[in-house]
């Protein structure tokens, strides 16, 4: 008997599966151990030490560990198959320390779609844990540990922000700097002309030509050239052109999150979670099959073996007319070509074949990424664009039309909606001919401010400037949200006091931490590690020291936001009530704090105490029903002076607050009956239970 271990169960039957009966097939769930936070500054770093790691097993993974050794010993092999990229090589070196395999000897597979032929290949040959790659994931940790744990101990101290790091402060850098930008905008006058003209029994805009850059800035201006325009437009000349258009690469990372919120309004949270259900596999015919390649890449490449099997199936259904060729591999800023770009594993696997067994959100995405891989390895379209040129009165106007010769790609995926001027055959325009003007007028107009960042965009540029991997985009779009330095509304982006304040600040104190080309720099070095170029040592010792020595300044000189003050002083010791923002929002108290630790009640939550008609027997002041931290009880109303309290009896049958209240005085004792709920329903019953027994049925009156 032979262990796999993967990453997430969801993979467990679809190996198993492909195994056969002489595997066992778990799963870690992801990492089993992370940096302790022990030792100086609680880094889990011993820096002395060459920057030796401390690691435990997370709490929430001893029970799993404690699984696969058990399994472990039933076996007589142990094989690792994590995730093919940096954090899933460093998971399987996790698991080899903890369970005592050898680094050198244990197998460890590797395959970028879950298939059987993709395993069945990963098994013929598999390979050792990369040492190097593990490197380059622990130099990474650490660094982002160091930078994580002194910049968010400083910033909550200074400023009460939550965290800082590598990747997410320039992130929020770029956000907050654009909506500067925003804010800055200034709008400027513009006039527009609106010019229509009547041909073929249907109405053509047309546009006039002006000067480059030439802009009518006033009213006045704009209503000349519509008082020169004249009634009819006569046609001075016709150009003719063709436009060849080349099918888009297949996705790769980014470009899927930015399609997916384009075409179908998904967060790029959302978009790397079905993707990743639609990576892991779906129960398909009673098959659990992987539909998608690995969807954490920044490679555009695709596997001669797919190419072969898509070129034949698009020859088949399409005709060779339609069969393009494979795309020229973009090179994007620090690109690590590990795997494939996201495709669909099987050609003949369509969308609408599989479509009952998804839900429509998998559906979308899966058809998304099917026809964009296809519409990749297919011919180009072809276009005629028509220019016809109009003159009246010493004016200029042209029109555009455009139809289409030769569909190519678009047969499969169509990059954008089609423009009115789109026509199928040409209307027949000829030299001389006029056409009467049915609309001209001038439309004032503003310039508009750039529009706020989307999700889709951030993520675009975090490629561009080479900040973060495919990996980490949309876990730092959500730290930030988490953090309260964004607000996500329907994934577009804009940054929070807080957040502004938080970028000011690092801006300010730490300005090459949060600078793009620093973060990809970093990145650089860290694919340099991968590769074997550099040493984990020199990259840390580069790093750490003069990060520690500039981060000894700034803590002294770096100033401390003052709280807001409310204007009540603190009951306790006196000192000014202030504004303070918690994990679970904003509060008020003391700031005389950690001497004084007054918070201040929400008086939204607070409930007035409810007499129930008895005397206390400490002070003889009256008993009342409070409620605190969702718990009800009974005590004096003289508290704090008093502090008698007692239980609330529970026979199903207590009050609450909202039904304990007074209906009428108790024949049997100088309490009250309030409405309660018991085994049959509810009764009246009194409040001195159980001194007081007295029970009344509610009656047709009563209930009234």
């Amino acid at each position: 008997m032979k262990l796999v271990i993967v990453e997430s169960p969801a993979k467990c039957t679809t190996i198993k599966r492909y195994l056969g009966e002489d595997y066992i097939v778990m799963a870690s769930l992801g990492h089993i151990r992370d940096l302790a936070t022990s030792g100086k500054d609680g880094l889990g770093v011993n820096v002395a030490e060459d920057f030796s790691p401390t690691y435990i097993i997370n709490k929430d993974k001893q029970h799993i560990v404690k699984e696969l050794k058990n399994a472990m010993n039933k076996c007589d092999e142990v094989i690792l198959a994590t995730d093919p990229d940096r954090e899933g090589e460093a998971i399987a070196w996790h698991l080899a320390q903890v369970l005592g395999l050898s680094v050198e000897t244990t197998k460890r597979l590797e395959f970028h779609e879950i298939t059987r032929d993709s395993i069945g290949e990963a098994m013929a040959h598999p390979r050792t844990i990369d040492q190097n790659l593990v490197s380059s994931q622990e130099t990474r940790r650490i660094i982002d540990r160091i930078i994580g744990f002194k910049l968010s101990t400083l910033l909550f101290k200074k400023i009460r922000s939550r965290s800082g790091g590598r990747v997410q402060s320039a992130t929020l850098k770029m956000i907050a700097d654009h909506d500067e930008e925003i804010a800055k905008f200034v709008p400027e006058e513009y006039w527009s002309i609106n010019l229509k003209i009547d041909a073929f029994k249907r109405t053509f805009p047309v546009n006039l030509i002006f000067e480059k850059d030439e802009r009518i800035t006033n009213g006045k201006d704009a209503q000349a050239i519509v008082d020169r325009i004249p009634s009819q437009l006569t046609v001075s000349g016709i150009e003719k052109k063709i436009k060849i258009s080349d099918s888009k690469e297949p996705f790769i990372t980014s470009t899927l999150q930015q399609e997916a919120f384009s075409r179908l309004k998904f967060k790029t949270k959302k978009t790397q979670l079905i993707a990743q259900q639609l990576y892991e596999g779906i129960e398909v015919d009673g098959e659990h099959v992987g539909l998608i390649t690995y969807m954490r890449t920044d490679s555009t490449r695709l596997s001669p073996t797919f190419v072969q099997r898509a070129t034949a199936y698009i020859t088949e259904k399409f005709g060779k007319e339609y069969l393009g060729h494979a795309k020229k591999i973009r090179q994007v800023s620090m690109m690590q070509d590990a795997h494939e770009a996201i495709r669909p594993t099987s050609n003949h696997r369509t969308p609408e074949s599989v479509r009952k067994f998804l839900s429509n959100d998998q559906y979308n995405l899966y058809k998304l990424i099917y026809n964009r891989t296809l519409a990749s390895l297919m011919s180009s379209k072809k276009d005629e664009q028509m220019t016809i040129f109009l003159e009246g009165n010493g004016l200029t106007s042209k029109l555009d039309l455009t139809r289409t010769l030769f569909k190519g790609y678009e047969a499969v995926y169509v990059d954008s909606e089609k423009e009115d001027n789109h026509f199928d055959y040409f209307p027949d325009f000829e030299v001389g001919e006029k056409f009467d003007v049915t609309t001209k007028e001038a439309e004032q107009k503003f310039t508009q401010a750039p529009a706020h960042y989307s999700e889709a965009k951030i993520v675009r540029l975090m490629e561009e400037v080479g900040i973060g991997r495919p990996s980490t985009y949309a876990s730092t779009i959500e730290t930030l949200r988490k953090r309260k330095y964004v607000d996500n509304e329907s994934g577009i982006l804009t940054t929070t006091q807080q957040g502004n304040l938080t970028s000011t600040v690092l801006n300010k104190y730490f300005p090459e931490i949060i600078n793009t080309k620093y973060t990809a720099q970093m990145e650089k070095k860290l694919d340099n590690i991968e590769d074997g170029s550099q040493s984990r040592s020199k990259i840390l010792n580069e790093f750490y020291h003069p990060f520690i020595e500039h981060f000894n300044e700034v803590s002294k000189v770096m100033y401390k936001e003052a709280f807001t003050e409310t204007g009540d002083s603190c009951p306790l010791c006196g000192a000014p009530l202030v504004i303070k923002e918690g994990k679970n929002g904003k509060f008020v108290g003391c700031s005389n704090f950690p001497s004084c630790k007054y918070v201040q009640k929400d008086e939204s939550e607070k409930t007035a105490p409810i007499e129930i008609g008895e005397k206390c027997p400490d002070c003889g002041g009256n008993l009342v029903i409070r409620e605190k931290n969702g718990s009800r009880f009974i005590s004096c109303s003289n508290f704090p002076k008093c502090r008698f309290t007692r239980k609330i009896q529970n026979t199903n049958a207590s009050p609450t607050m909202e039904d304990a209240k007074p209906v009428k005085d108790c024949p049997d004792c100088d309490g009250y009956l309030v409405k309660k709920k018991g085994r049959y329903g509810y009764f009246l019953g009194c409040i001195n239970y159980p001194k007081c027994t007295h029970m009344e049925k509610i009656t047709r009156n009563k209930r009234k």
